[in-house]
């Protein structure tokens, strides 16, 4: 009975998509399966991407299957070499390696030939009718769709005119080849759609070998099926192509993938759109695709995420069939978890005031012990330099603290981590009343933070040494903008002017001088700040950190 029930909720736990797979692998129907990952190279993958990248690769390593990443370049115009590179970084920055790498330019000889079966079939026509005469015979959805006056020109006829479209006799847009489907078909696609269209421009693979090319409807089936891929897996836009799709397997009898489709992922106070997040560039609303504010998986990695949060991420978002919404506090959680895990523990001031502890020796310093990584036993520790002149945290201090205060305020004793008890005696300031020192003692008889004499001290604080502090660029990283549902803003209004003011601000902070030991990429907690990441920006002489996350999601408390 206990193992009955196991079962039962091992199948419960399983994804819509995980059914159908292990439905296929029972029955038979497929030995193994072979998933696919096939962007077109045109841009830079974003978190959306990352999340088809995870189910697409991790199908096939749950199933003991394989993917393929195949590249989706049947549009030289916005196609580049550039995104080719970046795409298989990012896959391989995830965590996955592909078992072959495919692109539908490989494959174009063979659609060429595919069309040619489809015109001796009756089933394409070459059409001479401009995009916009094409788009106003389409018809609407209520309202059946006008036959080309090309439609019914004979099969030798289409023939020699695609032949000749190959060869390059006609201008672009002079021609297209089409399907021969129904203009009355419910489902728009499918009235006589576009299979190929003239573009007398570079690729970037095949040169200029061609000046005809595929459609993505059309080559998609067609590429799925010379792959043997078993399972299709698509976003639930491309639900009402996959009548084409089939349609094109069936008409020309070659093997027949099947296509399925899950949510999309749409991410709060974000935007995934390859055409808005190309603006933001190209106006310099952030500084390149990796700005680390981006969605791009280029710009969360140089934020600062791991790609363990990222495939957490995936995980716990799920494969669902109804678009919803994820809130980026999901995310970030998931960024927290793993980097508790693996961040060390550094101190850093964000915002200095100096503090004198009047009663240390002049010139003294001393070494003190601090741990690494509370959650990592084999972190290890560090020494940490102490002397008279160091920062704190200017938030840290209050002159006029309400109740239940317990930081720096005068008359009052807190913890230094790692370093004694202090008591501020009194406080300096400038001609515009602004505090620039702050005085205090020590109590030598509490080194490390421990308590003399029983005597209890609510408030630690974190600091550095003002002689052996370096500097540091420090990011403060946000939101990129303001309004937590962009695909939802009115209709008079620019995306652009929810943009997040307050989405980058730059601060020189005093650091450990344990961090200039970081290289790019590394990631660290400053304590009782955050978790950051060193920045590609940083030099041999001085350290830039993005913020990659609060400790605590904050964002959500103050615009409630």
């Amino acid at each position: 009975m206990n193992e009955i029930n196991s079962n039962e909720t091992e199948a419960k736990t399983l994804n819509f998509i995980e059914e159908i797979v292990e439905s296929d692998l029972q029955s038979g129907k497929h030995k193994s399966i072979l998933t696919r990952f096939p962007p077109e190279p045109n841009g830079y993958l974003h978190i959306g991407h990352a999340k088809s990248i995870c189910l697409n690769f991790g199908l096939a390593q749950k199933y003991g299957g394989k993917t393929n990443l195949r590249f989706d370049d049947t549009n030289p115009v916005k196609e580049d070499t550039e995104y080719v590179e970046s795409i298989k970084e990012d896959v391989n920055w995830l965590g996955f390696n592909w078992a072959n790498e495919f692109y539908a330019s490989d494959y174009f000889g063979q659609l060429y030939e595919w069309a040619v079966v489809l015109i001796k079939k009756g089933l394409a026509f070459v059409d001479d009718q401009t995009q916009e005469e094409i788009r106003q015979t389409r018809g609407t959805i209520s309202v059946a769709g006008t036959d080309s006056p090309y439609r019914n020109r004979s099969i030798d006829e289409n023939i020699d005119l695609f032949t000749r479209m190959r060869a390059g006799e006609f201008a672009d847009g002079a021609k297209v080849l089409r399907a021969k489907i129904d203009m009355s078909h419910p489902n728009m696609l499918l009235r006589d759609p576009i299979l190929y269209r003239i573009i007398h421009t570079e690729h970037h693979r095949t040169g200029s070998k061609w000046c005809i090319y595929p459609m993505y409807d059309y080559a998609h089936g067609q590429c799925d099926s010379i792959e043997n891929i078993t399972h299709s897996i698509c976003t639930l836009e491309f639900d009402v192509h996959r009548p084409l799709y089939d349609w094109f397997i069936e008409k020309l009898e070659i093997f027949s993938s099947h296509q399925y489709e899950f949510a999309r992922l749409n991410l709060t106070y974000t935007v995934m759109s390859k055409r808005k997040l190309l603006e933001l560039v190209k106006n310099n609303y952030v500084s390149g695709w990796d700005d680390p504010r981006m969605p791009t998986i280029c710009g969360i990695r140089r934020r600062g995420y791991t790609p363990e949060s990222i495939r957490t991420f995936a995980e716990k978002v799920g494969v669902a069939k109804r678009d919803n919404v994820i809130d980026l506090s999901l995310l970030e959680w998931c960024l927290r978890e793993d980097l508790n895990k693996r961040a060390n523990r550094y101190m850093a001031v964000l915002n200095p005031v100096k503090v004198v502890i009047t009663n240390y020796p002049d010139g003294e310093t001393e070494n003190l012990t601090a741990i690494n990584n509370p959650e990592d036993e084999n972190a290890g520790s560090r020494e940490i330099p102490f002397s008279k002149i160091i920062y704190i945290e200017k938030d840290d201090f209050m002159e006029n603290p309400p109740k239940k205060y317990f930081r720096l305020s005068p008359g009052s004793e807190v913890r230094l981590r790692y370093a004694y008890f202090i008591k501020c005696t009194d406080v300096v300031k400038d001609e515009n009343g602004e505090i620039t020192e702050i005085h205090c003692t020590y109590d030598p008889a509490s080194r490390g933070g421990n308590s003399p004499d029983g005597r209890k001290v609510q408030g630690t604080i974190h600091w550095v040494s003002a002689q052996h502090a370096a500097e540091a660029e420090v990011r403060l990283l946000d939101r990129l903008f303001t309004e937590p549902f962009m695909d939802n803003i009115p209709e008079d209004k620019d995306y652009k002017d929810y943009l997040n003011p307050d989405s980058l601000k730059k601060v020189i902070a005093y650091i450990e001088p344990a961090l200039k030991k970081l290289q790019i990429s590394d990631k660290v907690q400053f304590e009782r700040i955050g978790y950051f990441c060193v920045d590609k920006d940083s030099t041999d002489n001085k350290l830039v950190f993005n913020r990659t996350a609060t400790l605590k999601d904050t964002w959500a408390k103050i615009n409630k």
